[in-house]
C-alpha cells in the first residue's frame, strides 16, 4: 500500500499523472529526461560560480548603480534565483531517477518543461554576461578550485556511489552485450577520472608549512559595520586590529582633501543625501563643493536604508544612531586617528589623472595635509603613481606601493598592491620569497582568505575585517601525506561500496530470474 502511495505521489509531482495512464511516447520522454539532465549539469556549476563570485558582489551592485542611479542588491537577487534554480533541477533529477528505478514512465509535465527552458536561458544569459562584463571573475572561479577541489572530489565520490545503483540496474536490464559493454565502459571511465583526479589537484593549502596569517587592511574602514569612508567606519576597523586604513581621497573646491570613493558626476549620490540637501546639484563633481558644503551632507543614512552587506541587523540601536549621524570626513581627521592608533594609511587619489603639474596636483595638496598632521612618514603607503619621483623628493620617508610588478622592479621597490586574482598563487609565493610585501584586494570570504593565507600573502584589504580577525587558522590546511591518506582511503572505501552494490544488483537479478522461472514451470506442466 505504501509503495502504491509513493509511486502515485512521485508520478504526480513529476508528470501530474496521478494514474498510470499516459500517452507520452517513450522516445520523447527520454529526450526530455536528457534535457533535464543537461540543465541540471549546467545549473549546479552556475550556482557554484555565483557562490564563489560573492566575494566581489559589491562590484556588480556598484556597476549597476552607476547605470541606473539607484542602489539595489542585484547580486543577492541573482544568487537567490540561481539557488532556487539549482535546487529545483536537482530535485526534479532525483524524481526522474526514482521513476527510472521503479520503472515508472518518464512523462515530464509541460510546466516543468517551460521552467527548465527558462532555467537554461537564465544560466546562458548569466554566463554570457559574466564573460562580457565581468570576465575577470573567471580568474576567481579558477582560483577557487585550489580551495575546493579536494572537497569536490569527495562529493563526486558520493555522487558516483549514489548513481551507481541505477547504472548497475541498467547494466543488468540491458538485453544486448553491446549495450552492457557501453554502459560499463562509460561508468568505468568516469569512475577512473573521479578516483585519480587528486593527481592533478594543486593547492597551496596542501603543504608542509603554514605561513603567518596575513595582516588586515580596512577597505574604507569597516564597511560591514559602519558607512564606508566615515570616521565611524575607520574607528570600527581599529577594533579589528587592522595595520592600515585604505581610503579614497579627492580635493574640494577650496583644495582640501576629503574622503569619498565615487568620483565624477553624481559622486555624492550613492553615499550622501546631496539630492535633498542641495537639490539640482546631485550631478556635480568634486570641484563644485567646498568643505563647508560637504560637511552639511549626511553620509550615514544610506547605509541604514540600503544595508549593502546585510549587516545592519547586527548593530545595536546606539550604533545605528551613530551611523545615521555620519558626515563626509576630511583626510586630516583620518590622519589624527591613524597617528593616535599607530595605523598606516594607503589611499587612491581619484582625480590625479587630471593634473599635469605636480605643485597643482592632488598629490601636492595631499602631502601638505599629511605633513601638517605630524604622522610618521613611514606610516604612509604611497600608492598614486602619477608623480612618484616628485613625491620621493619632498617626502622621502613614505613607503611606495606599486600596482604592477614591472614598475615595482624598475624602481627597485618591494611593496605590491594588486587585486587578488591578478597573480597566481605560485607568483605570490615567488614574490614573498623575494621579500616583496604583497597586499591583495578586496578579500571578504573565508575560503579566499584561507587560500591566500596558505599562499603567504603579507596582507589583504578587506570589507570583512570583523570576520577575518577571528580566524586563527585557515579553513583547511593539510600536509601532503595527510591528504594522500584521505584520498587513498576514500577511493578504497568507494571501490568496495561500488563492488558490493554491483554484486547486490547481480544477486537481485538472479533471484528475479529464478522466481520468474519457478512461476513458469507449473504453467508449462499444464
Amino acid at each position: 500500500m505504501l509503495l502504491i502511495i509513493f509511486q502515485t505521489c512521485l508520478r504526480g509531482i513529476y508528470s501530474c499523472h496521478w494514474t498510470s495512464h499516459s500517452n507520452t511516447r517513450r522516445k520523447t520522454a527520454c529526450y526530455w529526461f536528457s534535457f533535464l539532465s543537461f540543465v541540471s549539469i549546467l545549473a549546479l556549476p552556475w550556482m557554484y560560480i555565483c557562490y564563489i563570485a560573492y566575494n566581489d558582489h559589491s562590484d556588480l551592485n556598484w556597476t549597476a548603480f552607476r547605470t541606473l542611479k539607484k542602489w539595489v542588491n542585484w547580486y543577492m537577487i541573482l544568487l537567490v534565483i540561481s539557488a532556487v534554480l539549482a535546487t529545483y533541477c536537482l530535485l526534479l533529477q532525483v524524481f526522474a531517477l526514482l521513476h527510472f528505478a521503479i520503472r515508472e514512465p518518464l512523462d515530464l509535465h509541460w510546466l516543468h518543461k517551460v521552467l527548465l527552458i527558462l532555467g537554461l536561458l537564465i544560466v546562458t544569459l548569466g554566463t554570457a554576461g559574466m564573460s562580457i562584463k565581468w570576465k575577470e571573475e573567471w580568474k576567481t572561479v579558477y582560483m577557487s578550485f585550489q580551495a575546493t577541489a579536494p572537497f569536490l572530489q569527495l562529493g563526486a565520490l558520493v555522487a558516483l556511489i549514489l548513481i551507481s545503483w541505477l547504472v548497475f540496474q541498467s547494466y543488468h536490464r540491458a538485453k544486448t552485450t553491446a549495450c552492457k559493454v557501453f554502459i560499463m565502459v562509460t561508468f568505468l571511465i568516469v569512475s577512473a577520472a573521479v578516483f585519480l583526479c587528486p593527481l592533478v589537484i594543486c593547492s597551496p593549502c596542501i603543504n608542509n608549512t603554514l605561513p603567518p596569517k596575513p595582516a588586515l587592511v580596512g577597505h574604507r574602514g569597516a564597511p560591514m559595520l559602519a558607512p564606508e569612508n566615515t570616521m565611524m567606519s575607520f574607528r570600527r576597523s581599529v577594533e579589528c586590529e587592522v595595520v592600515a586604513f585604505e581610503t579614497d581621497v579627492q580635493l574640494s573646491k577650496d583644495m582640501m582633501p576629503f574622503l569619498m570613493h565615487d568620483d565624477g558626476s553624481n559622486f555624492l549620490l550613492r553615499t550622501t543625501d546631496v539630492k535633498y540637501t542641495f537639490p539640482g546639484r546631485d550631478n556635480y563633481t568634486h570641484t563644485n563643493f567646498t568643505v563647508q558644503e560637504l560637511k552639511m551632507l549626511n553620509a550615514g543614512e544610506w547605509f541604514l536604508r540600503t544595508d549593502p552587506f546585510r549587516t545592519v541587523s547586527s548593530l545595536s540601536e546606539e550604533e545605528k544612531m551613530q551611523a545615521k549621524e555620519q558626515t563626509v570626513p576630511m583626510l586630516s581627521e583620518l590622519l589624527v586617528l591613524a597617528k593616535e592608533h599607530n595605523v598606516s594609511l594607503m589611499f587612491d587619489l581619484k582625480n590625479e589623472k587630471n593634473s599635469t603639474e605636480f605643485y597643482d596636483s592632488d598629490s601636492y595638496y595631499t602631502i601638505e595635509t599629511i605633513k601638517k598632521s605630524g604622522i610618521s612618514p613611514d606610516k604612509i603607503w604611497w600608492l598614486p603613481p602619477g608623480f612618484r619621483n616628485d613625491v620621493s623628493k619632498i617626502a622621502p620617508g613614505y613607503q611606495h606601493v606599486y600596482d604592477n610588478v614591472p614598475d615595482m622592479d624598475a624602481d627597485g621597490g618591494s611593496f605590491l598592491n594588486v587585486k587578488y586574482s591578478s597573480l597566481s598563487t605560485r607568483k605570490i609565493s615567488d614574490l614573498r620569497n623575494r621579500n616583496v610585501s604583497v597586499n591583495l584586494w578586496v578579500v571578504n570570504e573565508r575560503w579566499l582568505f584561507s587560500l591566500l593565507w596558505c599562499t603567504g600573502a603579507s596582507s589583504v584589504t578587506t570589507n570583512a575585517c570583523n570576520l577575518l580577525k577571528n580566524m586563527s587558522r585557515p579553513d583547511w590546511h593539510l600536509k601532503p601525506v595527510e591528504y594522500m591518506c584521505i584520498w587513498i582511503s576514500a577511493d578504497v572505501i568507494s571501490m568496495l561500496l561500488l563492488f558490493g552494490l554491483f554484486l547486490l544488483q547481480r544477486k537481485r537479478k538472479h533471484v528475479s530470474h529464478q522466481s520468474t522461472w519457478e512461476r513458469s514451470v507449473p504453467l508449462l506442466a499444464l
